[in-house]
């Protein structure tokens, strides 16, 4: 088996030189840097992880808190976080902590205090005080995604400039009456985003004069089946509304389903509008609002690296708000 002597050896540096240049940690000139690597490479070395665990003190492994790993938008956040994680050496754990049962209580006062690994980024986790203390005693760095958290760095869109940007396109496009899909999954909403986007909605209508028709603002659960029932509720109103605004592209998914059974025609006698950014949007031809999920993970990834590896922190409770943009598709149009 090839070892660190065989390297330094084949690069003509000591040892320790070797360590520098493959861990990334201390400083060693580019060139005797990519000596060290040929000369691994042509070796077939690879750093053993539990010798470089006990030399540095650094597992090169981050904890990912996450709700769920069977929904579409953690799955993509954890992928852009596991992407830009693997091409810096390091891989990940994952700990499901959905509810706030005992598998949760466990997680905080346990297994992150086994000093298994080096950072944290909590997915749409709204951590109680109790836990971020329990986080502070394990003195590592942590980042959350998708809302503010009192303590901790965080990421996120904003969501009000998310209904905005999408009423706003209906609405130029010359949409009076448009109906609302809101979020009711509170299992996942931590952070209370169904209605925040339910009041961004709300407000838009009230500022530009208009009013949501009875029956036309349903509650749907961010699934496919919960867009399909409320939109098949409100297409089934005597007043039907000439466009829909989904809280989630996957309810609006189920919106086009319903409309499709119906019988009526996508855009011509109803526009559809999602929030999200889904992979299957183009298939659908759904116009949305792209949150760039993947990014947000690679961004949340991006700003652990940074202190990780540049000793680059930014304060506490300081929170970035993420772009999003309008994507249209074939599922909006002007009115009849």
């Amino acid at each position: 088996m090839t070892s660190i002597d065989d390297v330094a050896r084949r690069a003509g540096v000591s040892t320790a030189t070797v360590s520098r240049a493959l861990s990334g940690r201390g400083s060693v000139a580019d060139d005797t840097r990519d000596r060290v690597q040929i000369a691994a490479a042509e070796l077939g070395y690879v750093v053993s992880a539990s010798a470089s665990s006990l030399a540095t003190g650094r597992t090169r492994n981050v904890g990912i808190l996450t709700q769920y790993l069977t929904r579409w938008y953690f799955g993509e956040v954890i992928a852009g976080a596991q992407d830009e994680l693997a091409d810096h050496g390091y891989d990940i754990t994952l700990y499901t902590i959905g509810g706030e049962g005992s598998e949760r209580k466990r997680v905080f006062d346990e297994f992150l205090h086994r000093g298994r690994v080096d950072a944290l980024i909590s997915i749409d986790v709204a951590l109680t005080p109790n836990e971020i203390a329990s986080l502070e005693k394990v003195d590592k760095p942590i980042i959350g995604v998708g809302g503010p958290i009192p303590g901790v760095r965080t990421i996120a869109i904003n969501d009000d400039d998310a209904v905005r940007l999408a009423l706003q396109h209906l609405y130029d496009l010359g949409h009076r009456q448009i109906g609302f899909i809101a979020g009711a999954d509170a299992a996942v909403d931590e952070f209370h985003i169904a209605d925040t986007r339910r009041r961004a909605y709300e407000r838009f209508l009230a500022e530009h004069g208009l009013s949501a028709a009875p029956g036309t603002v349903q509650l749907g659960d961010f699934t496919i089946p919960g867009g399909h029932a409320a939109a098949s509720a409100i297409l089934d109103q005597p007043i039907r509304p000439t466009a829909i605004l989904a809280a989630s592209d996957e309810m609006a998914f189920g919106a086009i389903h319903a409309a499709r059974e119906r019988g009526l025609d996508i855009p011509r006698d109803i526009s559809i509008v999602g929030i999200d950014g889904h992979d299957l949007g183009e298939y659908f031809g759904l116009t949305t609002v792209d949150q760039g999920v993947r990014f947000q993970g690679h961004t949340a990834a991006t700003i652990l690296l940074d202190e990780l590896i540049e000793h680059r922190t930014e304060s506490a409770d300081a929170n970035t708000d993420l772009p999003v943009r309008l994507v249209v598709r074939t599922s909006t149009a002007a009115p009849r």
